[in-house]
């Protein structure tokens, strides 16, 4: 039934799952509303039921558009990782490589890696993910990710780079005006930053860290990113990678030797990209530069 079905039919539909309306995924895949709707109807007499309804804020996904949803997106990426494999031209070093890291790593690490890489590999393009999520390898969401946790599933290439420092930090004239602690329980008295929604990550933290817990932040944000720019603006205490914080001459460390966490930090990557050039390429450098960066580089040059 569904074996003969066009993959535009998927798109169309994931389209419309993300734009909420016909309208907004024609304009999103560059073709037009009828179109669109023909690709649905196709679907919908293919599955024998109705794939949305209609509401005052556009289309709503039935129950059998949420069950369909995560196989149409694995097919998304499986289609997406052929993609880049048919667009390698090995001899050339060319290529799509998709790079999936978390948020700081991401903006605040891997620009000056990739402006190396590039000047080297002109022909290498590059995606990166900057998400906290686990992307999975497996399913080829991305081709090459970082991880601070050891990666468990078979099929994967993995290397650790080393074990990235965490530890607490504000902004001198914070402390200045309220205080330096000098315990861990002084922190009860201080506005802290920290989290929104927890995490895996977050909660093996607040074992080693039992006061570190959303109820006693005085500012939470979902985005570690936000958190940063709080502790660089002067908001409170926070935690954040000592290599990034060095770069700021403002931020002081608290609390070294009780507060400091080690990520273990490793770069993964599908087995089955092993033989492939301009993957491995990325691989090496993104290796190499997260090693300088995990010994202490918290800058690392552009050139």
């Amino acid at each position: 039934m569904a074996a003969n079905l066009n993959w535009e039919l998927y798109r169309t539909f994931l389209a419309v799952l993300t734009e909420g309306s016909l309208s907004g995924a024609a304009r999103a895949l560059g073709i037009t509303q009828p179109t669109a709707g023909r690709h649905i109807e196709a679907l919908e007499t293919t599955f024998g039921q109705s794939l949305f309804t209609r509401s005052q804020t556009g289309l709503l996904p039935t129950e059998a558009a949420t069950a369909l949803r995560g196989h149409v997106e694995a097919m998304s990426n499986a289609a997406a990782a052929l993609e880049r494999t048919a667009s390698a031209r090995d001899k050339e070093m060319r290529g799509v490589v998709r790079i999936s890291a978390s948020e700081v790593i991401g903006v605040e690490v891997l620009p000056s890696v990739i402006a190396q890489l590039r000047r080297a590999h002109r022909g290498i393009v590059i995606e990166l993910v900057t998400t906290n999520r686990l992307q999975d390898l497996l399913q080829r969401e991305a081709d090459i990710a970082i991880r601070m946790t050891r990666p468990a599933q078979d099929m994967l290439i993995a290397r650790r780079v080393g074990a990235i420092e965490v530890g607490l930090h504000a902004r001198d004239d914070y402390l200045a005006a309220f205080g330096t602690p000098t315990s861990p329980d002084e922190l009860a008295h201080h506005a802290l930053i920290g989290f929104d929604d927890i995490t895996p990550y977050l909660r093996t933290a607040t074992k080693a860290f039992p006061a570190w817990r959303r109820e006693a932040f005085s500012i939470r944000a979902g985005s570690d990113l936000a958190q940063l720019a709080m502790i660089r603006a002067g908001c409170g205490i926070g935690f954040c990678q000592t290599n990034v914080a060095r770069r700021d001459p403002r931020l002081v460390q608290v609390l070294a030797q009780a507060c400091t966490l080690t990520l273990d930090t490793w770069i993964a990557m599908h087995e089955g990209l092993r033989g492939n050039p301009h993957c491995n390429a990325v691989f090496n450098a993104l290796a190499d530069g997260l090693r300088t960066y995990a010994v202490g580089g918290g800058a690392i040059p552009a050139a």
